[in-house]
Order: C-alpha cells, then structure tokens, then sequence
C-alpha cells in the first residue's frame, strides 16, 4: 500500500533519516519509536506530504487516502461542534453519517450538551479531540497519529484503542503510551541515529530484542574502536620505517575505507535514580471532609471525603475537566473551597503542575538548574539523571530560555525529583517523556518512601505504582481499592451497562475513610450553616467577577493562540523551500513552537480551572 524507498532527509545539511526503506501493508498497525529528535515526526510529515525527502521516493497505491493528526494544528473558530465535524460529509449524504458520528464524539468525551458549543470555546486539548473525530469518520487507507493519547482522558484512550483495533485503515502511530501501542500495533519500527529497525512485534517484545540488538551492536563497535585503535598505533609506530612503508600505507588505507559504525551509547535504562529519604509526616498527610468547590453557579465536585495515610501512592482519574486539578489546587491552597481540609503534620508538599516549566529561571542552563537544587551523594550523578532525561552531552549546557515545552517540562520534574518532600503531587507529569524518561521516573516514584498523589492518564505508567484510585465524575470523587487495572476491570463492566452514561451514576454511595479520630483544621472554608447549593450574595458578586476575569483571560489567550499558529504556518510554509532552510529559520520556528505550546498550558489551566 506504502513504499518507503530508499528515503534520506537533511535539514540545512543535518541528517535526520539515512536511507531508510519499508512497507506498510493494508490493516496494518504500527508503532514508531524513538528518542524525542530521533526523527519520527519528520517521517510521519514526510508521508503525509508536508515535507519532500531530500533523496529516495514514496511510493502509494492510486487512489490512497491518508488522514494525519499533528501534535498542533490549525482550527477554524467559526463554526459550532458539531459543523466542524460534519465537513467531512461535504457532498455526501450526511443524514447516513449522523448516528457514526455522534458515536465517534462522544467515544472522545464529549457530550451531547457540547455538540452545538462553538468550538472557540474548547481549549486545545478538546480541539485536537475534534481534529481527531474529523479524520476518524473519513475511514482513511493509512491513519497517521503522532501522540494522539496525549490530551486524552482513561476512557477516551480505551474507546480509542477499540476504535483502531476494529477499523480497517492502516494505522503508523506515535506514541509514548506504552499500554496503548502494544494493545493496537503488531508490529514497531524504531528510529535511530537515522537509521530504522523495523520489528515485526508489539512494542513490550521489541523491547526485549532491542536489549540483545543493542548489546550485539555494543560489542561490535567496541571491537571495532579498539581494531581502530591498534591499527592507528601501528601506523603511528612504523610511520617513519622504511622497511613498513607497505604495511603502513595498507593499514592508512584499510581506515579509509573502512565503514565506521556508529551506535547510540547513551544507554541509561540501568540508572537508579532515587529520591532523598522523605521527612516522617504525620499518620495522615491529607484529610478532606464534606469538600466542595463551585465557579460561580457551576458545581465541579461535592461532598468529597476521604483520607490519604502515609507512605499510600493514589490516582485521581477522571474526564478532562471534572474537578482533578482543580483539587490539587485546593490542597496547595491556590483555590478556596468549602469544607475541610487538613494538611498533616510536619507535610513538606513536591509539586508538579501542568505549567511548572514556566516557572524556571530562563537565564540558568539546564545544568544549572539542577545543580541549584542537587544536594549531597546526588550531585555527583548529575550529568548521569540529564543524560536519562535526554539532555545529555552539549544539551545540559543550553539555556532554559531556547529550550522547548516539553524539554521544559522535562527539566521541571529532574528538578522536583532532587527536592526533600515527603508528600509529591504530580499533574500529568508523563505527558511530555519519553518512554525511558518514563521508567526513570516511574522506578523512582515506586522507590519514594513518602505520600504520592499522581494525576494521570497513563495506565502504564500506573500499573505498579498506584495502590488505590480515586475517580471523579459528576460531581463526586469516589475510591477504588487496587491498582490501575482493577480499577479499569470494574469500569469495563460497569460501562457496558451504562454505555450512554457520560457520568458516573449520582446513586452510587460515596465511599468514604475513616479519619480515626483525627482533628480538622478549616482552611479557608467558608460558613456551611443552612447551605442550599447556592452562594451567598457576597459570594456570588466575587465569583461573578472571578468568572469575568477568567473570560477575558481565555479570549486573550484564544487571540495570542491563533496569531502565533497563523506564524507558524506561515514558517512551515518558508520552510517548505529547500532554499530558506537555513539555522536561523528553524531557530525562529522553535521559538514560535515554544510559544504556542507556552499559551496552550495557559488555556488548558485557565480552562481546568
């Protein structure tokens, strides 16, 4: 169906693909694997049309439709939902295509409720869910995925994960879900030193012969250097011999011609990274009781309650937008609430926010920063934790200004990981890393001896690591005991009875833990004698102007958002041409990236929140 042949692509003169040659048959799933940089984008851009290789050709069958979803792309304000949506029906007969498509929406986490929402009125993360449901219903040949879990709750990623397992396109994903590549993909193609490895297994046993290829390639080029080394001495040695003139001059050739191999050495998958020994809290480094939070005459949850003991490591899961980061919020006092809510004693909080890159200081470099914070035995390791999180060599001396948001996001968790806490919360903290990064940190978090409370959409990166979760939907936060996929297990039978539901049945009891007795502080609560569910005047007239505020700050962002995609569209475009693909180009093209992926966090938080 798809021919690479013999593919190469340069950017001002900098390989990024060497000669690279594979198919892609017909219902055929595959994953594509690789270091951030490795080159995985490019080859997805180049096969979607974007980019023209610099040497070699693509080859597709007549007739070939592909549908290719960017990390970031353009969005059309004008239109409502559901008219987005329907122009992918243009000229057909759309009344055919109704059922499928609402299906398809609300697979993504919509709800029926939004389907006549300006789509203005999404955040970024909900229009590359629309984005994804336009090309979804077009039933493409190939469906090409670069990270399209990344903005996606639990139950989107599960509906997704059964949609492309039963469709018919051809799917080349990207993905730094481990779960969900090897659920859906048979066959992985990693991208290194720009070279390809196409394996034609899931993702968990390539990893396993990608162990035994790269120690075969360790033990070939070491061979090899200390051939090279020998030969280099003898030659140095006998140079000025007349009687090994000969044997100089063969030697000085068979270097020269010899193909030199090259192997990617930066192998840190044995790393042990450890977090400092956590300060002894208190039994109970967290109690909630009868918690409420409402946005003006929105309600986000209700009559939460619950206790974390000390040394438990605990999920909030949930849709996007019903009340996870909101809580966290709560707990580290950035938002009033009603209710109590007690920080216990001697609780030293590590906290990772969606935005924590943006709190650096961009005049450090990377190294700097994390020298800053590093302390003790760990400080000699420095160079070793960078490398693990893909900055090592010259990247470690950069500055936080030119960096990326993901590479931002990177630093911002080393740095947390060096910091003495005995309760971390972290929001999303995988989002932006790669699937050894994730290890790294995942084996570290199962090593912290403190209270871990971990936002996340990762079930791979749970799996393990989480020994209870609490889920939030419809207003309440209800406890399950067990790991990740106990919890997902109960969820699977529960959503085949309710598969219309969007929210969890208000029936349901709360589950509720007992504070054994423990006194709570009422931390900037506000009186609940005779409450109804509504505000207070006062209250209301703050929470109005609160809401105003909010809504300036959205559309603002909206505006810098499209202005800086609309630059950025025009620099793809210059880039483009071979003839403007210069240093300074690419250089200017990163900082409108990094802006883009800047705003974007501002509008997923104004919008959380």
């Amino acid at each position: 169906m798809l021919t690479i042949d013999h593919v190469s692509m340069e950017f001002s003169a900098r390989p990024v693909l060497d000669d690279i040659t594979f198919l892609i048959n017909r219902k055929e799933r595959v994953a594509l694997v690789g270091k951030n940089g490795a080159g995985k984008t490019t080859l997805l851009r180049l096969i979607a049309g974007e980019y023209q290789p610099t040497s070699g050709r693509i080859a597709r069958e007549a007739d070939m439709t592909i549908g290719y979803l960017p990390q970031v792309m353009l969005f059309h304000d004008d239109r409502t939902l559901r008219e987005e949506v329907m122009t992918v029906f243009a000229g057909e007969d759309e009344a055919r295509f109704i059922a499928e498509m609402d299906r398809t929406i609300i697979g993504l986490g919509f709800e029926r409720k939004d389907f006549e929402r300006p789509c203005s009125e999404f955040s970024g993360g909900w229009r590359m869910r629309i984005e994804l449901a336009k090309i979804l219903l077009r039933h493409p040949d190939l469906l090409l995925l670069d990270e399209p879990t990344n903005h996606l709750d639990i139950e989107s990623i599960q509906w997704l994960e059964d949609f492309l397992k039963a469709s018919p396109s051809a799917v080349l994903m990207v993905s730094h879900d481990r779960a969900f590549i090897d659920n859906v993909c048979g066959r992985t193609i990693e991208i290194t030193l720009g070279r390809i490895y196409d394996y034609n297994v899931n993702y968990t046993r390539f990893v396993a012969l990608r162990k035994e290829r790269h120690e075969q390639q360790v033990r070939a080029y070491q061979n090899q250097q200390k051939m090279i080394q020998d030969t280099e001495e003898f030659i140095e040695r006998f140079r000025y011999k007349a009687t090994k003139a000969v044997q100089v001059q063969s030697r000085i050739k068979q270097l020269e011609k010899l193909e030199r191999l090259e192997v990617d050495l930066e192998d840190t998958s044995r790393l042990n990274l450890r977090f400092p020994p956590a300060p002894r809290s208190g039994d109970f480094p967290l109690i909630i009781e009868d918690l409420r939070k409402d946005f003006g005459s929105h309600n986000v949850f209700h009559d939460v309650n619950f206790t974390i003991r000390r040394g438990e490591k605990v999920a909030f899961v949930g849709k996007n937008g019903e009340g996870k980061t909101t809580l966290v919020k709560c707990i580290m006092g950035q938002l009033d609430y009603l209710g109590n809510l007690k920080i216990g004693h001697n609780v030293k909080i590590g906290y990772f926010a969606q935005n924590q890159a943006a709190l650096l200081d961009e005049n450090k470099t990377v190294f700097e920063t994390i020298d800053y914070v590093a302390v003790g035995d760990i400080r000699t390791k420095i160079r070793d934790i960078l490398g693990a999180f893909m900055f090592g060599g010259e990247a470690s001396d950069k500055k936080v200004k030119v960096l990326s948001g993901g590479e931002r996001s990177r630093l911002a968790m080393i740095r947390l990981l060096l910091e003495p806490c005995n309760l971390l919360i972290l929001d999303e903290p995988t989002n932006h890393l790669d699937m050894q990064s994730k290890d790294v940190l995942k084996a570290a978090l199962q090593a912290f001896d403190g209270t871990l409370i971990c936002v996340s959409h990762d079930r791979d990166f749970l799996n393990g690591l989480v020994t209870k979760v609490y889920e939030f939907g419809g207003g309440h936060v209800r406890e399950h005991l067990g790991g990740i996929y106990d919890f997902l297990r109960t969820k699977k039978i529960t959503n085949l009875q309710e598969l219309e539901k969007k929210n969890p049945s208000t029936q349901s009891t709360q589950n509720t833990q007992n504070t054994d007795g423990q006194p709570t502080v009422n931390r900037q609560s506000k009186p609940t004698s005779g409450f109804s569910g509504a505000l207070d005047y006062a209250s209301q007239k703050a929470a109005a102007a609160e809401k105003r505020k909010k809504e300036r700050q959205i559309a603002e962002t909206e505006e810098a958002i499209a202005a800086l995609e609309a630059q950025q569209a025009e620099m793809e475009q210059l880039l483009s041409l071979p003839e403007n693909q210069t240093q300074e180009n690419f250089r200017k093209y990163e900082t409108v990236k990094h802006q883009i992926e800047q705003k974007l966090y501002e509008w997923e938080l104004l919008s959380e929140s």
